[in-house]
């Protein structure tokens, strides 16, 4: 995979980039990541992206100009007519999900366009974005930390980025509920023990362990995700030994 990022604070990917499961990424060929300053891509001697928004109002709206003329440059004529994806960043976006995260990570090209300022000029999202994405119903100084988020999401999907074979699969999220909860040694810490299931060697014992925690903390949590999971006929039963161990302890 390639991911090209377009922002005006090149500098702040750095430290990210070249640390942990990314850096591996990239070193081990499962995807090339550029950051492109566009300054770089400006036409006037002051390297301007911004400028006063019609109709006035507070804040400084980013120029179409420098994002067309960017997306020109990093496209390869070569390769397709443009990228196979080219993100946005607002807090107008869709909001970000891992759904969302294992789509962008099946394309051979993305291309994040970070905003800024007060915004940038519609024109960007209508004719140049093929999405535009939010992680969270928040503002920020820019889109570079979202682009970030972005990239680790997607990145850690593609195929042989995680060392454990499968590793994303049971993350959270990825069946639509909260993951299961995680202990390693001692197996026993201040007097805090680990549950017997895990400790059991059943593997039957252990998957299903697993599977009821998953539930409870995903209903104690987010019943919002509970409600739009596809649940099976196991869960169903797990679910009625939550509210039956839930209603005792009350």
């Amino acid at each position: 995979m390639r991911i090209d990022v377009l922002t005006t604070f090149p500098a702040m990917f750095a430290p990210v980039l070249g640390e942990s499961i990314l850096k591996r990424a990239q070193e081990g060929g499962a995807v090339t990541i550029r950051v492109h300053d566009l300054r770089d891509y400006t036409s006037d001697r002051h390297r301007t992206t911004d400028d006063a928004p019609f109709g006035g109002g507070a804040g400084m709206v980013m120029k179409p100009e420098p994002f067309f003329a960017a997306a020109d440059a990093i496209r390869c004529p070569t390769e397709m007519a443009c990228a196979e994806e080219v993100v946005l960043l607002c807090p107008q976006g869709e909001p970000f999900s891992q759904q969302m995260a294992r789509e962008l990570s099946a394309r051979s090209h993305l291309l994040l366009l970070c905003g800024h300022y007060e915004g940038v000029d519609e024109r960007v999202r209508e004719h140049l974005a093929t999405r535009a994405i939010s992680i969270g119903d928040y503002v920020l100084t820019g889109g570079e930390l979202p682009a970030m988020v972005v990239v680790d999401a997607v990145v850690r999907l593609l195929p042989g980025v995680l060392g454990a074979e499968n590793g994303a699969a049971s993350d959270s999220f990825s069946e639509g509920l909260l993951e299961y909860p995680q202990y390693t040694r001692p197996a026993e810490f201040r007097g805090w023990g680990v549950p017997e299931a895990l400790l059991s060697g059943n593997h039957e014992q252990i998957r299903r362990w697993r599977r009821k925690e998953s539930l409870k903390r995903t209903k104690r949590l987010r019943p919002d995700l509970l409600e739009r999971a596809e649940l099976t006929e196991e869960d169903g039963g797990l679910l009625e030994e939550i509210e039956e161990e839930e209603a005792g302890a009350g």
